[in-house]
């Protein structure tokens, strides 16, 4: 994987994981034994550790790897193409795993294995990081550690959000995410992504609005957006990432305001793009980039 594919729902997935009989995070309870834990999905396990649990953790997902303890750990594999045999080997007693991995024919092995599995559910957006950790936090029994993390973050997160909310329609610049120039073509984001949630929360506006999830489009399409702003995850997510000499060779979106500017900036896949414990901090940082301030 690269962090950039986290970003979409899959409700039929969601659906196998529930009738294969695995606790939905919206009726958390404690873990039975939460002593050997692997974490399934880059804010679930960041958040395991900033809530003081990073010692339980025997086993991660390839998308976790900060904080760099984690790196330590045996992988088991990309989260949506999980294997029964990676989980097991490294005999977790519990699971807990970001809404959306599998497949879910490895999850129904779980489920058989007699594996006490949590899923926690997905979204882009300053709630959604806050109940990851209010459902982590129940998970591990550390409900005053989840508390206090969740406050802290809100107390960096909420001021950024409001500025952005407040800014006037006419002040407001418009933005392409580029997930991939695979072939020349643009691969953008619309609605319903990590990516798009970033772009809302810095207080821009989705130059691709009219289409969800992420989707290859030509050259027209991608000069009638005429984004004033082009985001593109940084360099830790793999070589498949655009650099700015891609962008520039780009012939449609070298003649949007965005390419004809070089206004480009990067984005965290893993402190951002994941929506954890550290998204305030790197919105706090994006939104200086773009806006000036």
């Amino acid at each position: 994987m690269t962090v950039l594919s986290s970003a979409l729902k899959n409700a039929p997935l969601i659906a196998g994981m529930l009738l294969a009989g695995i606790t939905a995070a919206k009726a958390a309870e404690p873990l039975k034994d939460p002593s050997r834990l692997v974490t399934i999905g880059g804010s679930v396990t960041e958040i395991v550790y900033a809530l003081g649990a990073g010692d339980s953790v025997i086993g991660r997902d390839t998308t976790s790897i900060y904080p760099p303890e984690a790196l330590a750990l045996p992988d088991i594999g990309y989260m949506r193409q999980l294997s029964p045999e990676g989980i097991l080997s490294v005999d977790p007693s519990a699971i807990i795993s970001i809404d959306g991995a599998g497949p879910p024919e490895t999850l129904d092995v779980m489920k058989n294995a007699d594996v006490d599995m949590a899923i926690v559910p997905e979204d882009y957006s300053r709630d959604g990081i806050l109940e990851k950790v209010s459902t982590i936090g129940t998970l591990l029994g550390r409900e005053d550690e989840a508390k206090q993390l969740a406050d802290d973050i809100a107390a960096e997160l909420d001021p950024i959000l409001e500025e952005n909310a407040a800014r006037a329609p006419e002040d407001r610049k418009s933005a392409i995410f580029i997930l991939s120039l695979r072939g020349g073509k643009v691969m953008g984001s619309g609605t319903g992504t990590a990516a798009n949630g970033v772009i809302e929360a810095a207080g821009l506006e989705n130059a691709l609005a009219d289409f969800a999830g992420y989707k290859a489009l030509s050259d027209e399409a991608v000069i009638e957006a005429a984004p004033d702003v082009i985001l593109l995850m940084d360099g830790a997510a793999g070589n498949h990432v655009p650099s700015d000499e891609d962008v520039a060779a780009q012939p449609a979106l070298a003649l949007t305001p965005a390419g004809e500017a070089m206004e480009i900036h990067r984005i965290d896949p893993v402190g951002m793009m994941n929506f954890g414990p550290r998204f305030g901090e790197n919105l706090a940082t994006l939104t200086t980039e773009i806006y000036g301030e």
